[in-house]
């Protein structure tokens, strides 16, 4: 079953919705949720894989809380203002429904959220096949209809961008482009070794040689930001190595 939540501050919109979701056999409604700050309660304590969420909300807005999340689920935006379109898809929602919403445009989106679901999922499992004779040291990654093996060492970052993850990897000019979410991935390496920069940035700390103005830079001129939300963390582990410094 795929867990949605609804997130919608009008009665009968919420309404409406979940009996929606209880026709579709493949949709499990978690929770109802009439603001932003009950569907972060939700998303803080459950596993969730799909948002249905309005976007026109006193306090916070809909499209605020997908922005403010770091690894949001699959989000279907519903509102009344055909305007929010264009903002809707930057944010990587994968449909976009007009109030009033009827059940066939409502199916059409649920399906592509089983489509992506459903590839996300092949993506994890097949992730998560570790050769026996690697010692986790190397994972399988599925990339344009390929496995392809990754030596977890070999890794330098991970770009999260939207449902796709981008493996920069030594020796590899071009990034290994994978349907995955930044969150599945993390899980699946090591913690001691892997670090979380910025919300769009996972780092090898066994690769990081250069630290500047809040970048960590690699070869060519190419640099990954240090997010303001984890900087702290990442500089405590600079210190733990730092020649020199100030007693």
């Amino acid at each position: 079953m795929i867990k949605c939540i609804i997130v919608d501050d009008e009665p009968l919109a919420l309404k409406q919705l979940e009996k929606y979701v209880e026709r579709v056999p493949f949709l499990c409604n978690v929770k109802s949720c009439t603001c932003a700050n009950d569907a972060m309660e939700v998303l803080d304590s459950e596993e969730i894989d799909v948002m249905f969420v309005d976007i026109n909300m006193p306090d916070v807005d809909g499209m605020q809380l997908v922005r403010s999340l770091q690894d949001p689920p699959i989000v279907v935006f519903t509102t009344a203002y055909s305007e929010y379109a264009m903002d809707g898809f930057r944010v990587s929602a994968v449909d976009y429904l007009l109030k009033p919403i009827g059940f066939e445009d409502f199916l059409k989106a649920a399906n592509k959220v089983y489509e992506i679901y459903t590839l996300r999922k092949k993506s994890v499992q097949s992730l998560s096949k570790v050769d026996d004779t690697a010692s986790g040291d190397s994972l399988f990654v599925k990339s344009d209809y390929k496995m392809l093996r990754v030596p977890v060492d070999s890794i330098k970052y991970v770009e999260s961008m939207s449902e796709y993850v981008r493996i920069f990897v030594e020796g590899n000019p071009k990034p290994i482009i994978s349907l995955l979410s930044m969150k599945k991935l993390e899980d699946s390496l090591p913690a001691n070794s892997f670090m979380r920069v910025h919300r769009s940035y996972l780092v090898n700390l066994n690769k990081v040689k250069e630290v500047a103005k809040m970048r960590i830079v690699y070869d060519g001129n190419v640099y990954v930001p240090i997010g303001d939300m984890y900087k702290e963390r990442f500089f405590e582990y600079i210190d733990r190595y730092l020649v020199g410094k100030n007693s």
